[in-house]
């Protein structure tokens, strides 16, 4: 994959990968996991998720991670979640799954009630990537993508975001445009713009609140289009205020 982050971002982003490759080797399904042969796959690919360490081909790795029916769903998590995290940070599970999807399944595992060695395997894994993704100018998923994937796996929004407000530079500007222009629609209309697996209404407060205190005023700095900053604007206006204001874009909801 090219890669055209800055180096430091990069190495952490490789120790973290490698990080969970030692810290889950040897890992297995249980041996009575179990799933349905028509709708998830043959005996012998259940097999594989019994064997450890050994490659998963790519639609048998997908049926995997987006499968909500396990008996033992951490158990599973944890044997796939090398191959897996190497694979989201490739962009190859891109076409299968909204992003908030892959985050649902890393939430399934209920990986941060994991012993502490696994579970901070884990924390390294995603705000290393979500570093890496902030400084990299043309990363392999979107910042607003990545943004959706880290809440749903991690149940919060405050560190991800105030990461980004400590991120400063040309790449992490650029995605604070794209992701506004990613999420103006959805927030204008009062909704959060990816499908939350709880607390939707207090993320959607709080990411409308970041985007008009913090990400207007650098966009302003940054020489964002003034139709991108008016609509910023009109989510700090209420009912007919916005939709009446000379500058509303006709949204349909």
């Amino acid at each position: 994959m090219t890669h055209s982050a800055p180096h430091s971002t990069r190495r952490r982003l490789d120790a973290a990968l490698d990080g969970l490759a030692v810290t889950f080797r040897g890992m297995t399904a249980r041996p009575d996991e179990h799933n349905c042969e028509c709708h998830w796959g043959s005996a012998e690919e259940l097999a594989r998720l019994k064997t450890p360490d050994i490659e998963l081909d790519p639609d048998l790795l997908r049926r995997t991670w987006t499968a909500s029916d396990w008996s033992d769903h951490p158990s599973v998590l944890r044997r796939i979640l090398p191959q897996f995290a190497r694979s989201l940070v490739a962009g190859h599970t891109a076409p299968f799954r909204d992003p908030e999807e892959i985050g649902r399944s890393f939430d399934r595992g209920r990986w941060r009630q994991w012993p502490d060695e696994q579970a901070a395997a884990v924390w390294e894994f995603l705000r290393a990537w979500w570093a890496d993704t902030l400084t990299d100018p043309a990363p392999a998923r979107p910042a607003h993508d990545l943004l959706a994937l880290t809440v749903e796996a991690s149940g919060t929004l405050r560190p991800w975001l105030a990461h980004w407000e400590a991120r400063s530079g040309t790449a992490a500007d650029r995605h604070l445009v794209a992701a506004v222009g990613h999420w103006e629609y959805e927030l204008l209309g009062d909704q959060l713009p990816w499908d939350a697996w709880d607390d939707e209404e207090e993320k959607r407060a709080e990411l409308t609140a970041w985007v008009l205190d913090h990400v207007r005023p650098r966009l302003v700095a940054h020489g964002a289009p003034d139709e991108l900053l008016h609509r910023i604007r009109l989510l700090g206006l209420t009912g007919p205020a916005r939709w009446e204001d000379p500058h509303w874009p006709d949204h349909c909801y």
